[in-house]
């Protein structure tokens, strides 16, 4: 299984308007109904306003080169562009 840490690091005050966005477009709910998805939830980090983490699990290491090959995960990079000042993503394989 290959788990994905990402944390976004917003534009102040973002957070929220950036994951409403993922959700009306429905981004979050593609990327579930991929075949090799395990988990993607995204949560509200308690002591830091202007980030959002996202917890991914997958199959394996072709669910994720699929995945990133979607055209809504490069949805999700063109609204990061409006949202987001930084990303950090860590990858670990269990």
């Amino acid at each position: 299984m290959i788990v994905l840490n990402v944390t976004y690091k917003c534009k102040p005050g973002m957070r929220e308007a950036f994951l409403d966005a993922i959700k009306a477009e429905g981004l979050d709910a593609a990327s579930r109904a991929e075949e090799g998805n395990c988990k993607y939830d995204y949560y509200f980090a308690a002591d830091c306003p202007d980030e959002l983490f996202l917890l991914e699990h997958w199959r394996d290491a072709e669910a994720v080169a699929i995945h990133n090959e979607m055209p809504h995960l490069k949805r999700l990079g063109e609204l990061k562009k409006d949202f987001v000042d930084e990303t950090d993503l860590k990858k670990y394989t269990v």
